[in-house]
């Protein structure tokens, strides 16, 4: 028998017999000398290796927490954070605005009202009061959530792992981070009480809108101290915390409410609710707080905040973010809508590459006046500008910009549209149809392949806005953001869709699907093509000729009911730009449209931003569609809209008689006194006689 398989439950072996005599000096009896040699086939224990391995990983964890002691003390979590600053960088590395935040005064867990922390506890951490730091069971959920499951993805990282990873660490995603988060997290664990934890966790997590600490957030969002808040809103403010720059409710209100609403359903699944009470819960309504100062920065500087702080991590030092901002193309927009003449009326511009780098932003004429961005926050009808989806569902459909649709009246069910200018030219082209943005044609081409079908085109294309079910989307009645629908417009130029905005240099990490590409898909070619097709035709012949460039242009006019909003979106040379001109109180604005002032201002930055200059009017070949040719003052005011700065002599003097002046801008002023019968210029009046002069 081997003595590596003596066993120590059975009797003893009989000692080995010796092969021959016993060598001089070894004592076969047991009772001394030197011990019997060990036969040729034994080997260590296995348990000795697993004892010899323990120790090493017990002495690499004694290294890690002094390592861990020096470099990542625990008074840093004990002391209140410092406000973090952010430099954001030009596309060039030229700063451009400096940004602090708001962090709120710490709060007491044990004084908060019980609803507070539970709806904390219910949507971050169930068994926060049970676990030591890290939980086995929630990883496993968010892993088999986000691996085998096409729900909304989950975390896995407790309480104490995110006030771990706010207090010490940044946000990038690697491996190395995620231990030191896990370590911390047992440091913390075995020095803190639980409510130490929780109170210093909801003291320094970020809630959006440059917000940090739940006192903050709670005099930000809703104008009351954190220990006043109701249920709702403590629903609300717990669920900002998974995405708090996409989810903050003063840009996404919807999302938020959405999002609260989960909050209540876990609270009352945890027990913290009854069912009676998660049913009586409200949605909740804001109240923000004024700003006491004025924000910081510019329009793309307030919109590419949040992202910078996502990629530049919690709480921190000074930290500096590259945008996609170019400085050269953004001073052309701003020096473009300076010079457009603009007087009540409000302004926006939004300019990106096909790929959806921002590299221009105007959200109004004044940011010191008014910091309200009306390319990213404002959402108003798309007018003409959304049958670019319209038209698009008709190419799917087999369609092509050679085939014809009725330009005629048409009814649909209590709906009866009608083109803007009342002409009807009965069967026309796609192309003709698209470039005169016939209303008519639009509703008959819904009402062919159906609303379904255009909301589709809509949603590849990006548009995440609510769209109805109804034929009435065919004049652009719902409502979008500027930055969205130059995005959808975007994905023409890339030739895939959907383009996503973005103002920083890095791109944010996405999911599985971004980084395979998987969640973008290419147009098919034919109905790139078309699409194409169609958008020269606008620009080139069509509602969008003041915009018409030296080069190559893609574009569509948009104006919406009342003249309220005008729009023109196109693209030219690599470069996708917006353009929208409205009042911010959606008054009509006599005489305003897409083709006129937004596409005069939207040519005028092409012109900087590409180096082009502005077409010479060609023969248009839909003339008789666009204008009547016997109006002759109206083909006065559209050469004028195009572009003449100076009129020949002899108009000018012409003009003049009539009492009607031209600006540089195209406005026309006309001097009423000369068409009233009773009244006549102070210059045209008889003189009065002298004092003492009878007649």
């Amino acid at each position: 028998m081997r003595i590596d398989s003596y066993d120590a439950w059975g009797q003893p072996p009989a000692p080995p017999e010796p092969a021959g005599p016993a060598p001089a000096g070894f004592d076969t009896t047991g009772t001394g000398g030197p011990p019997p040699p060990l036969p040729p086939g034994w080997r260590p224990s296995p348990m000795r290796w697993v004892a010899r391995g323990l120790g090493v990983v017990i002495v690499l964890i004694v290294i890690a927490i002094i390592w861990l002691a020096i470099t990542a003390p625990l008074s840093k979590s004990l002391e209140p954070p410092v406000p973090p600053s952010i430099t954001l960088l030009s596309a060039e590395g030229e700063p451009i605005a400096r940004h602090g935040a708001e962090i709120g005064k710490p709060v007491d867990a044990t004084k908060l009202p019980a609803h507070v922390t539970g709806a904390f506890l219910a949507i971050e951490d169930r068994r926060f009061r049970s676990h030591l730091g890290v939980d086995p069971r929630g990883i496993l959920r968010a892993f088999v959530n986000n691996t085998f499951t096409s729900n909304s993805s989950q975390g896995g990282s407790t309480i104490t792992q995110q006030l771990a990873k706010n207090a010490f660490l940044s946000s990038d995603r690697t491996l190395a981070r995620k231990l030191r988060e896990v370590m911390i997290a047992f440091w913390l664990e075995a020095w803190l009480s639980k409510d130490e934890i929780l109170s210093r966790y909801l003291s320094n997590v970020y809630f959006g809108d440059n917000v940090y600490g739940l006192q903050a957030a709670a005099r930000h969002y809703f104008s009351r101290d954190a220990d006043e808040l109701t249920t709702g809103q403590a629903a609300m403010l717990a669920g900002l915390v998974k995405a708090p720059s996409r989810l903050a409710p003063t840009q996404n209100l919807k999302g938020a409410r959405d999002r609260q609403e989960i909050v209540v359903a876990a609270m009352e699944d945890a027990g913290y609710l009854t069912a009676g009470e998660a049913r009586a819960v409200q949605p909740a309504r804001l109240k923000v707080a004024r700003s006491k100062r004025l924000p910081t920065g510019t329009y793309f500087a307030d919109w590419v905040l949040p992202q910078a702080r996502d990629q530049a991590g919690a709480i921190g030092a000074d930290q500096t973010v590259k945008t996609t901002l170019e400085m050269r193309l953004q001073r052309a927009a701003i020096r473009a809508v300076g010079s457009a003449g603009l007087r009540q009326a409000q302004v926006a511009l939004v300019s990106m590459r096909p790929d959806g780098r921002i590299v221009a932003m105007v959200g109004g004429k004044d940011y010191a006046n008014s910091p309200f961005n009306r390319a990213t926050q404002a959402r108003r009808q798309a007018g003409s500008t959304f049958k670019l989806f319209v038209y698009l569902a008709a190419l799917r459909a087999g369609m092509t910009p050679d085939d014809t649709v009725e330009d005629k009246p048409v009814t649909i069910g209590n709906w009866s549209p009608k083109n803007s200018d009342g002409r009807y030219l009965g069967e026309i082209s796609l192309s003709q149809a698209f470039a005169r943005s016939s209303n008519v044609a639009s509703a008959r081409l819904t009402q062919q392949v159906g609303p379904k079908a255009v909301i589709k085109a809509a949603r590849d294309l990006g548009i995440s806005t609510p769209i109805p079910n109804e034929a009435t989307i065919a004049l652009g009645t719902s409502s979008v953001s500027l930055l969205e629908l130059t995005a959808a417009y975007a994905a023409v130029a890339a030739g895939e869709a959907p383009v996503r905005p973005r103002g920083l240099a890095q791109p944010p990490e996405g999911s599985w699907l971004e980084k395979l590409g998987l969640d973008t898909r290419k147009i098919p070619a034919d109905q790139l093509a078309g699409l194409r097709t169609l958008l020269a035709a606008s620009i080139r012949e069509g509602t969008g000729r003041q915009a018409n460039l030296s080069v190559e242009a893609f574009g569509k006019t948009g104006t919406t009911q009342d003249n309220r909003d005008a729009l023109f979106i196109g693209y030219a040379d690599g470069i996708v730009t917006g353009v929208w001109v409205g009042n911010d109180d959606n008054t009509p604005n006599a005489g305003l449209s897409g083709g006129g002032l937004p596409a005069r201002i939207w040519r005028d930055y092409m012109m900087r931003a590409t180096g082009a200059s502005a077409a010479g009017r060609p023969d248009p070949v839909i003339e008789d569609v666009i204008e009547d040719a016997g109006d002759d003052v109206g083909n006065l005011i559209d050469a004028i809209g195009n572009g003449v700065d100076t009129l020949p002599g002899e108009v000018q003097r012409q003009l003049d008689d009539l009492g009607v002046r031209v600006g540089r801008d195209g406005a026309v002023e006309i001097d009423r006194d000369r068409f009233l019968p009773d009244r006549r210029r102070p210059e045209d009046e008889e003189p009065l006689p002298p004092e003492g002069e009878g007649p």
